[in-house]
């Protein structure tokens, strides 16, 4: 799926942008004159949006959570630092340096790219929270919060484009975090499953406490660093007055509360869940006995 959007929508952006613009100049206020076909442009924008496989924009977000079979180190770099960040830093520049806010405000295809970026966010959200494998879950964690990015940047406002850039550093440190938290509970404890995490804050109290904090920081809840990109974020959603976009990001901040909250929460509170087969029915027997 990378190599078909790279070859088949990115490279033909690129020759497009050298045909219509005459350079591959990254230059301030966009490269495109103010003449350009907004019609040409909107053509241009999607072959980019959609050539950037690696920002996991739905449709072409599957390739993310397959990825969840590598190793848990490998799925932390996938996600947190080299493959998908780098992703959104080219639409971030692209948005920024080849069209230009101006140009991307009168372009046609921004607003329904926009709306696409939304339900890659709020669908995204939506499907994690129904994982109960745990690296599933924070594999689509990531395919929403790059919506949260790449809506930042076709905003075309500049407080849309800080709170990008502020959540390219945000998620990195917080997804990161995460997938060693998930590491660590596979190496120590041997589970995978969200349902088997029940009490084992006892037993890794650090680990746990790392991925509630880690959890804060992807929510947004004070005083943690997503809380300020998702505020300039909001802020570009007032700027382009884009009401229906601010309401639903803040309806998926809720749904990350849903599928991160309550896994540390039932770590540290909940007792853990007697063993399955025999062991378990005997000792099911004998508080029942006790009871009598």
């Amino acid at each position: 799926m990378l190599l078909g959007t790279s070859v088949g929508f990115f490279l033909l952006a690129i020759v497009a942008t050298w045909l219509l613009a005459g350079t591959l100049d990254f230059r301030a206020g966009g490269v495109f004159a103010p003449d350009s076909d907004p019609a040409l442009l909107s053509v241009l924008l999607v072959l980019f949006v959609f050539g950037v496989g690696k920002a996991a924009v739905m449709p072409f977000h599957r390739w993310l959570p397959a990825a969840m079979v590598a190793p848990t180190p490998v799925s932390a770099l996938l996600h947190a630092v080299a493959v998908v960040k780098a992703g959104v830093f080219v639409l971030l520049k692209v948005c920024l340096l080849i069209f230009g806010l101006d140009t991307l405000k009168s372009i046609p295809a921004t607003q329904w790219l926009l709306y696409l970026a939304g339900a890659s966010i709020l669908l995204a959200s939506i499907v994690a929270l129904r994982q109960q494998n745990l690296k599933k879950r924070l594999a689509y964690s990531t395919v929403s919060q790059l919506g949260y990015i790449t809506l930042g940047a076709l905003l075309a406002t500049s407080a849309g484009m800080t709170g990008s850039a502020l959540h390219i550093v945000m998620h990195a440190f917080g997804k990161i975090t995460l997938f060693f938290c998930a590491g660590a509970i596979l190496v120590a404890a041997h589970k995978t499953e969200v349902g088997e995490l029940r009490g084992i804050g006892r037993q890794m109290p650090v680990t746990m406490t790392a991925f509630l904090v880690a959890s804060l920081c992807i929510i947004g809840i004070p005083p943690t660093g997503g809380t300020w990109s998702k505020w300039y974020l909001m802020l570009g959603t007032l700027e382009a007055q884009q009401w229906l976009l601010m309401g639903l990001l803040m309806a998926s901040s809720l749904l990350s509360i849903a599928y991160l909250l309550p896994i540390p929460l039932r770590a540290f509170l909940d007792g853990e869940e007697p063993p399955a087969g025999g062991a378990g029915k005997a000792s099911v027997i004998r508080r029942r006995r006790c009871r009598r």
